[in-house]
């Protein structure tokens, strides 16, 4: 199994604060949120390497942090991949990034765990990966415990063994509290998949789409997060993660 950790976005929400450092690198609690995956991503068992795919401005400074965190967990192998935007005016977006990662790097005999970089959440995901092997793809969950939170994301609902039977963006009537976040899980068999979604020419920026797409095609698992998540989107939510994410520090 291979990790794909999404950092190619430009962040323009939280300038000055992205204009010369990619949000994934951004520190909250004393370290940045990148790692706050990766060290609850580590228990999993069989990780073969971990790719990161970036952007033209940010790909050098990623080079250096992995180098850095690779001294700390030894057994992780990293590639930075470049997708060669340099604005969001041409960047790839999220699936359009994975799909680029897929064929660049000649991955998709394997599964694939796929995360965004600076969605945080707070304890380790093991049983994640192991909920996934059940089902030709996966999608994380998170309750928000309120209807009107729940608007702001998209919303999910499941039939009685976890399987996908509603998706919908930011929804105005959602039927559930639960909310897919930015932490997926495709078995080899279901990549092939993407290249017909990126072909058809389905919107290749939010992750969520192609779950969306994918879930009246083939089933979709899910598995609830445990502890706290947070999608950092505003300097409003940094502030907060990084005051919740203290008592999580060792």
């Amino acid at each position: 199994m291979n990790i794909l950790i999404l950092a190619a976005g430009y962040a323009t929400r939280l300038y000055p604060l992205t204009e010369n450092k990619a949000k994934p690198l951004l520190e909250v609690a004393g370290k940045p949120m990148i790692e706050w995956v990766l060290d609850n991503l580590s228990p999993i068992p069989d990780i073969d390497r971990v790719y990161v795919v970036t952007n033209n401005k940010f790909a050098a400074a990623f080079e250096e942090w992995a180098a850095g965190y690779k001294a700390s967990q030894p057994k992780m192998e990293f590639t930075i991949v470049n997708d060669g935007s340099t604005s969001d005016t041409d960047k790839l977006g999220a699936i359009g990034d994975i799909h680029h990662v897929l064929k660049t790097q000649n991955i998709s005999a394997q599964d694939l765990l796929v995360v965004a970089g600076d969605n945080l959440f707070s304890e380790p995901v093991p049983g994640f990966a192991v909920t996934a092997k059940n089902f030709p793809a996966t999608l994380a969950l998170y309750d928000v415990g309120n209807l009107e939170e729940i608007k702001k994301y998209n919303n999910v609902t499941t039939d009685s063994h976890g399987v996908i039977t509603h998706f919908e963006e930011k929804p105005a009537h959602p039927q559930s509290t639960k909310t897919g976040i930015a932490l997926y899980y495709y078995r080899s068999d279901v990549l092939p998949m993407i290249d017909t979604y990126i072909a058809e020419g389905n919107n290749a920026d939010q992750p969520g789409r192609l779950i969306q797409w994918l879930h009246t095609r083939v089933q979709v698992g899910t598995w609830d997060v445990p502890g706290t998540w947070f999608d950092i989107g505003s300097k409003e939510t940094l502030v907060e993660a990084n005051e919740v994410f203290k008592k999580f520090v060792p």
